[in-house]
């Protein structure tokens, strides 16, 4: 019976022990495909690394390239278009944050090297010029060229600032006035004792006596008071000159005799001594009625070196002395005491009523110098 036992026990450990191997042999292939999934993970993780590795890189590379710096570079001119030199011109960014700070060349040109992108803006200073700025965007590694940058001179003493010291401002007026020696009518004629800018700096004594030099020392003014003694002597004008070369010279003299005096006596000395201005100031807005008027006025209406319009007591007075000088000069038949002074000052006063109409509605459109500084202001 133990032995039926054992058999049984036997039997029944064989029919498990084969059972265990089905199950195993059953199992093999869902491991193997467990297997081949890992794989498959694995090499999804690994393209997963490689795309983003790559992503990492162009976000580098893309920081690099927006850190790249750029040039910026431009030119200061003044009015009449001749270069700068010795400007201050400051680099600042969005942030009013100072970058850089240079002078402008010998040609005029400034350079900023290094600059890093974003907004930037460049100020420019000069002694007797308003400040002029200009704002932009500056590019990763690209080379900003600014237009040419033009500057004005400074049109008041509030615009240049009340700390500037007495030699900035007569610095000022010395620019001021190199741009109206400049002015010449029909490209040719001086017409210098016109400002264009109705608040100009006053003159100081040596400034009004340089413009007296200029305009009496010019070619052309000897040409012109030459061609006037020819006239006077074609129509026999003060005949006790007589004809013939001597009679000429003699005109010549007295005539050339004639501007020296009106121009020093009433441009030069007695504004010098009166602070007022000898200069026309061009009006150029408002009806043709008040500016005929204004015009017509000039010879008896000026301003002061403080700025305030006044009786023009130079203009006057300097006709009233010329015409005095000239009784000293003139022949003895045309001496005929007070009429010769009163007759020649009051031509005097007339021909600048008559110039004053010319300049305020002809001449500025025959001046070449002012219509290129209009349009560059533009």
């Amino acid at each position: 019976m133990r032995h039926c036992f054992l058999e049984a026990s036997s039997k029944v450990l064989l029919v498990l022990v084969v059972c265990t191997l089905s199950n195993a042999q059953t199992t093999k292939p869902d491991d193997g495909l467990s297997i081949a999934a890992g794989a498959n993970v694995s090499r999804t993780r690994v393209a997963d690394g490689l795309q983003t590795q790559d992503y990492l890189s162009s976000l580098e590379k893309k920081a690099l390239d927006d850190q790249t710096p750029g040039y910026i570079s431009g030119t200061i001119l003044d009015q009449s278009g001749a270069v700068n030199v010795g400007a201050d011109v400051r680099l600042t960014d969005e942030g009013q944050a100072l970058h850089q700070e240079v002078k402008s060349g010998g040609n005029g040109e400034f350079l900023f090297a290094n600059v890093t992108a974003g907004s930037f803006q460049v100020t420019v200073k000069s002694p007797g010029f308003a400040t002029r700025e200009f704002a932009a965007t500056l590019r990763p590694g690209e080379a900003y060229l600014i237009p040419p940058i033009i500057l004005a001179v400074a049109p008041a003493l509030t615009e240049l600032g009340v700390r500037d010291s007495p030699l900035t401002l007569v610095q000022a007026a010395d620019m001021q006035i190199g741009e109206q020696e400049k002015q010449r009518v029909l490209g040719f004629i001086p017409n210098f004792y016109v400002s264009y800018d109705r608040d100009a700096l006053p003159l100081n004594a040596k400034q009004k006596f340089r413009l007296a030099w200029k305009t009496t020392a010019d070619p052309f003014t000897i040409v012109g008071v030459a061609a006037l003694a020819g006239i006077e002597q074609a129509t026999n004008a003060f005949d006790g000159y007589g004809q013939g070369m001597q009679g000429y010279f003699k005109r010549l003299g007295a005539s050339y005799a004639d501007v020296v005096t009106g121009t020093y006596i009433g441009s030069a000395i007695l504004p010098s001594l009166l602070k007022q201005d000898p200069r026309y100031f061009y009006k150029g807005t408002g009806s043709t009625r008040s500016r005929l008027l204004y015009a017509l006025a000039t010879p008896v209406i000026c301003k002061g070196d403080n700025m305030r319009w006044q009786p023009n007591y130079s203009n006057v007075a300097g006709a009233l002395a010329s015409g005095g000088i000239s009784y000293l000069y003139y022949p003895q038949s045309d001496r005929n005491g007070a009429a010769l002074v009163m007759q020649h000052s009051l031509i005097r006063l007339g021909e600048m009523a008559f110039e004053g109409v010319i300049q305020e509605f002809l001449v500025r459109r025959f001046t070449p110098h002012v219509r290129d500084r209009a349009s560059k202001r533009r």
